[in-house]
């Protein structure tokens, strides 16, 4: 085990103990409030009642009064200390009743609180648990050995069997099947894998048994990082959040000081002592600050840990919060809008069968390396079209190559090649190459020693949620769609047409310098995320205001590089995450705006009417549970 996880779960083991010991408390106050509330209204001796009254300001006053001369010992006042000094006032002027009330609600709140504010840690062990301790290792005579997850080493082999999760990060050295991915990636759907494909720690294998080759130590697993990334998350705090805490140390002070001049001012005006006592422990209740403090954490954590669960890593609030104000979305082109690999997508054949065409094409490629060329044999392959034996062939750098198939010369290259052939080109063929050309498709053209048999359109294809992504980031809000791509225009402009991206905001022909100086142009128009892919592109991810990383799961760099990154290639994914930001920032504000109305109320009318203690207690403490639950609603967002 790992030191940080060992952590993790020690502090997990910790609040559990602490919850459960906080909870007895509760339930003390509690019986000792209901206790004497009985005693009270049966009209037992007064000892009786305040016996129970006594065992509620011992189970919920001492804890908090500890905890407060902990942090007046530290310099800093918190509110447990006014909490505590309110409810000893109201025992003083003869409403122990009303203090015990304080303190079970008091006592009661900052348990479910708690436990709210330990959702993310326990996201983090959640993910913990999805990775096995053990993994079969495969020995060199077969056999097979259990061993800790934390001794394999890269090139080992592992074997997993049908419905066991992967141990480690891997590649599929043998068999095939396919992978439910959805813990680590989010993936709805399970995937295929065959040999050479990578698998993931904590994915769950299909119903067949692989072997896996370890690619990567378990502490460097994809897995390992993402509890790295939530833990961090967890600690960093957004401005939001400092600026909440900031506010809350500094305001309790107000609260001390302002509680004591109404004190004065209440007994210089004429109030009776007792009643002025009364007023100003009511006051130091209700101006308490708790709902306010936990407004913006409650919101921002229970983000955090929904995202963690779909594979969308936040690092930390302050993303998050940036996230939910961008107004231009700036998107890489290959690999991000579209697939990232080249495919044929069109065969136009000139007078002959496309079958003879495919033919001719794939014994020519079959001697090139090109990637166009890997492209064209895996588009014949699945036509059930194999190379023939060729001969003579001869590499043409920067036109194509030419062989010799049946004792025919034939040639496939680009429109070089096919100027310096000086073959006769009719105004069909020359149309339907400029056709292919002006959409963006990287043409082959294929002849022979006589004419042009047929050129074969190849292009690295859009994703098929690119453009659903697209329009539904416009319709949530998004003001400008950008796309940034070392491509040609002329094929830049084909992919953008097809999504929908205004010419303007298209961006062709960049070096990585480039987009980052085009991002920071787009830094002074509004707030910009840039999405690419966390590789060569980390300086763009650096320089937006959020950068976004897709499909990053095994990639160390791409998870290092972004605000946030996403495990799966799901571009939906970012629609999610964004909803889920603008989401949080309207739960923060709504519960600002809620818990600074309730303590204006309350504080105005303590101060000039009467506001019965009980009434504050559950004003205040009810309004501090309310925006707890508003921002665990985030927990349970179905959108994201």
């Amino acid at each position: 085990m790992q030191n940080s996880e060992a952590q993790i779960l020690a502090d997990l083991e910790a609040e559990k103990k602490q919850l459960f010991f906080e909870g007895v408390l509760t339930v003390l106050t509690g019986a000792g409030l209901a206790l004497g509330i009985y005693l009270s209204v049966t009209n037992s001796p007064e000892m009786f009642s305040n016996s129970a009254f006594l065992l509620a300001y011992l189970a919920g006053g001492l804890p908090a009064l500890f905890g407060a001369l902990r942090n007046l010992f530290a310099g800093k006042l918190d509110i447990d200390l006014l909490m505590v000094l309110a409810a000893v006032a109201a025992a003083l002027v003869g409403e122990v009743r009303d203090g015990a009330i304080l303190l079970f609600l008091f006592s009661l709140a900052g348990l479910l609180e708690a436990y709210a504010m330990g959702n993310t840690r326990r996201a983090v062990v959640a993910l913990m648990d999805l990775r096995p301790d053990e993994a079969n290792l495969e020995q060199a005579d077969g056999q097979l050995v259990r061993v800790r997850v934390e001794a394999l080493e890269i090139g080992q082999v592992v074997v997993v069997k049908a419905g066991e999760r992967f141990p480690i990060d891997g590649v599929i050295y043998r068999g095939s099947g396919t992978v439910d991915q959805s813990p680590v990636t989010g993936e709805s759907i399970p995937v295929d894998k065959t040999v050479g494909d990578e698998v993931y720690a904590g994915s769950v294998n299909g119903h067949q048994v692989v072997a896996v080759k370890v690619t990567a130590l378990a502490s460097q697993s994809t897995l390992a990082r993402m509890i790295a990334l939530v833990t961090e998350a967890q600690a960093t705090r957004s401005p939001s959040e400092r600026f909440s805490e900031w506010f809350g140390s500094r305001y309790t002070v107000v609260v001390l000081v302002g509680s004591v001049l109404a004190l004065v001012v209440f007994i210089l005006i004429g109030i009776p002592y007792d009643e002025a006592f009364y007023k100003a422990a009511t006051l130091l209740v209700v101006a308490s600050p708790c709902a306010i403090v936990i407004s913006v954490p409650a919101a921002v954590l229970s983000a955090l840990a929904s995202a963690a669960r779909r594979g969308m890593l936040f690092k930390g609030g302050s993303a998050l919060e940036v996230f939910g104000t961008v107004d231009i979305v700036a998107f890489d082109k290959t690999g991000t809008l579209t697939l990232g690999k080249m495919e044929v997508v069109e065969v136009v054949p000139f007078g002959i069968p496309e079958i003879e065409l495919l033919q001719i094409a794939t014994s020519l490629e079959a001697h090139s390396e090109h990637p166009l060329a890997q492209s064209i044999l895996t588009y014949a392959s699945k036509s059930g079209i194999q190379p023939k034996e060729i001969t003579d062939t001869k590499a043409l750098p920067g036109k194509g190559l030419e062989g010799t198939l049946s004792g025919t010369l034939y040639f496939a290259g680009n429109r070089r090649l096919l100027t310096e052939s000086g073959l006769p080109v009719s105004t069909e063929v020359s149309a339907e190459i400029a056709r292919l050309e002006a959409t963006g498709r990287t043409t082959i053209i294929i002849g022979d020693t006589k004419r042009v048999l047929g050129c074969i359109g190849i292009a690295d294809v859009v994703r098929d949620t690119a453009m659903e992504t697209i329009a539904t980031l416009k319709s949530a809000g998004v003001k400008r769609i950008v796309m940034l791509t070392g491509d040609h225009s002329t094929v830049a402009k084909a992919i953008g047409s097809e999504l929908g991206i205004s010419e303007s905001d298209i961006f062709a022909d960049l070096m990585p310098e480039d987009k980052v100086s085009i991002i920071e142009r787009l830094r002074g128009e509004g707030t910009v995320a840039f999405v690419g892919d966390g590789i060569n592109d980390a300086a763009a991810l650096a320089t937006a205001h959020v950068g976004i990383a897709m499909g990053v799961a095994g990639s160390a760099v791409a998870l290092e590089a972004a605000d946030v990154a996403f495990l799966s290639d799901d571009m939906r994914k970012i629609v999610r995450a964004y909803r889920l930001a603008k989401k949080a920032q309207r739960i923060i504000r709504q519960n600002l705006v809620f818990a600074i109305g309730i303590l204006s109320i309350m504080v105005c009318v303590t101060v000039f009417f009467y506001l019965p203690l009980p009434l504050g207690v559950i004003g205040h403490e009810g309004g501090t549970l309310l925006v707890v639950l508003n921002g665990l609603r985030l927990l349970f967002d179905r959108r994201a």
